[in-house]
């Protein structure tokens, strides 16, 4: 039976210096498929002010700066990018309404991010165009549905989000959701919920001693959950010794599910703080972690071969 390289990343968050990144991780890790657990898009946007006579004035990571011409200005957009920030470029007078007028703002915001996820797809598109490459691109609970359509209907990437997909001989399934979030994210749902999302796609599946289970949000108190823990301000806890107090927020319907059908392997994102692994019977569980602000892309190489996970290697670059 021929063996099935993965390479698996998450929470992205808009950073296109990672999303390249990936979709080069395709040729440079001789992988046979790639898998995004999630969080593609950005959270924020930055407003590039046209000035009259030429120039462009910029507030990025509490700097205000001054570019002066069509290369700083290109130089400037490519590190907003790379770090998941949208940028939007306006006359002085559109961006004073952006700033006055909040329902704008989300509407420009939403427009941005559509047309970035547009431009994702027709990159993975064209870079991998003739190869038999598949890119398993599912939205996280950060995700806005409006991004959903956009990634349906191409050849190269595909959206496996609460479908069970077969790649070499191994049933994929894939879900999104979170458990809820102190954020109210657009995709956060009760543990009830989430429970019933993955037995109906666990229902679908033949063969679990060969399964994968991508799901955004990890199993519960894992090595793999951990995430600072927050007061009614959402501000990390303070603990002794200049560190925080850290608290398991993963679901306990993802755990219960792997307890219960013992798949091969656990794919798993959302808490970009908690890379590493662990095992939950038979199942070995993944985190890459994220540094996406950094523009660093954190994945994991996994080798499986029948009912067997040969080997993986966390991956950081």
């Amino acid at each position: 039976m021929p063996k099935l390289r993965i390479f698996y990343t998450s929470d992205l968050h808009g950073s296109e210096k990672c999303y390249k990144k990936l979709i080069n991780a395709a040729r440079i890790y001789k992988a046979n498929v790639l898998v995004v657990g999630g969080d593609l898009t950005g959270k924020r946007i930055v407003p590039i002010v046209r000035q009259a006579d030429g120039t462009y004035k910029m507030r990025f990571l509490g700097e205000d700066l001054l570019l002066k011409n069509e290369s700083e200005l290109e130089k400037a957009k490519k590190q907003a990018k790379s770090v998941g920030y949208y940028v939007h470029i306006a006359g002085e007078s559109e961006i004073r309404i952006l700033k006055e007028d909040e329902k704008k703002l989300q509407e420009t915001f939403a427009e941005t991010m559509k047309e970035t996820i547009a431009n994702w797809v027709k990159f993975a598109e064209e870079k991998l165009k003739g190869s038999n490459m598949k890119v398993y691109m599912m939205p996280g609970n950060d995700d806005d549905y409006s991004i959903d359509p956009l990634l349906e209907g191409h050849d190269i990437v595909v959206n496996p989000n609460e479908k069970v997909v077969t790649v070499n001989d191994h049933e994929i399934l894939s879900l999104g959701y979170a458990n809820m979030t102190p954020w109210q994210c657009p995709r956060d749902i009760t543990e009830e919920e989430l429970a019933s999302k993955i037995e109906a796609l666990v229902s679908k599946i033949n063969r679990m001693d060969r399964a994968v289970f991508n799901t955004h949000v990890p199993p519960y108190k894992t090595t793999i959950d951990l995430a600072p823990e927050l007061d009614e301000k959402f501000r990390p806890k303070a603990a002794g010794g200049g560190g925080v107090v850290m608290g398991n927020v993963g679901s306990t319907a993802v755990r219960r599910a792997i307890e219960m059908h013992q798949p091969l392997l656990g794919l798993h994102g959302h808490i970009h703080d908690s890379k590493g692994m662990c095992r939950i019977g038979r199942t070995l569980c993944l985190n890459p972690g994220s540094e996406y602000i950094d523009g660093i892309l954190r994945g994991v190489i996994v080798d499986i071969e029948g009912s067997q996970v040969r080997d993986y290697l966390f991956t950081s670059g």
